[in-house]
């Protein structure tokens, strides 16, 4: 990218993403949006080591995103208003060459970026495709319910604190307040945790709620790793409610 459009300035966000963990990625994206400058935005996960999934460029807003089509930048372009076109990305001349099976990052999505920080059309890296074409991850989902409110495992990141689907707001709504104690649902399992601004507010070792980063309900543990002590993965649902 520094050879194609050595003016450009580039954001290096995270390469801290689990590998394969395409939703983790998706909900870095879509977190940092609202952060970054407009620009071209390149975001890379795959299960795999490339496969057969398309490499898509998509203008939403004032932005671009490109990546590959397998959910990973669906959660951004929702944060960025929608799409508004989407494209194939095939035109070789934009690649470098020869192109890696393996490493699409470099060989086609960074360079097509690049170009397109130079003054390429969105239209010049391939034909336009259908908007329900592009791929997209079901996106995470809170709900009130009978004094309480679910959601779901959203991701883990490396130190195995727990993102919940659960805005600060939901849990506000059934009057929990920083310093109270929330009841939190696994499954069969019923704990009584204390929610805090953060995850320092306990002594190391304890479990902890609280409001992270993004406004999203999280659980950690001080010095510890939540998601491995409950055994909570990305996807597991969650049942959160005030405790007298």
């Amino acid at each position: 990218m520094a050879r194609i459009a050595p003016q450009a300035r580039v954001i290096d966000v995270c390469h801290l993403v689990p590998s394969g963990d395409v939703r983790r990625g998706a909900a870095i994206l879509a977190q940092t949006i609202p952060y970054l400058p407009a620009g071209v935005h390149v975001g890379i996960v795959d299960p795999g080591t490339g496969g057969a999934r398309r490499a898509v460029a998509v203008e939403a807003g004032d932005r671009i995103f490109i990546g590959p089509d397998n959910g990973l930048l669906s959660w951004a372009i929702g944060a960025s208003g929608g799409a508004l076109a989407a494209y194939e990305i095939t035109n070789t001349e934009l690649f470098l060459s020869p192109v890696s099976p393996t490493f699409h990052g470099r060989d086609v999505f960074s360079p097509v970026a690049a170009h397109l920080c130079m003054g390429r059309k969105l239209a010049e890296v391939g034909p336009e495709m259908s908007l329900e074409r592009l791929v997209s991850l079901p996106s995470p989902t809170s709900h009130l319910r009978e004094g309480a409110v679910e959601g779901e495992v959203v991701s883990v990141d490396r130190y195995g604190n727990t993102q919940l689907s659960i805005p600060a707001g939901d849990l506000a709504a059934l009057g929990v307040r920083v310093g109270d104690t929330v009841g939190v649902r696994l499954g069969r399992r019923q704990l009584a945790l204390p929610f805090r601004e953060s995850f320092s507010a306990v002594p190391p070792g304890d479990l902890v709620a609280f409001t992270d980063s993004a406004g999203l309900i999280a659980l950690a543990v001080n010095s510890g790793d939540a998601a491995q002590r409950l055994g909570l993965p990305p996807g597991a649902h969650v049942r959160l409610s005030a405790l007298p």
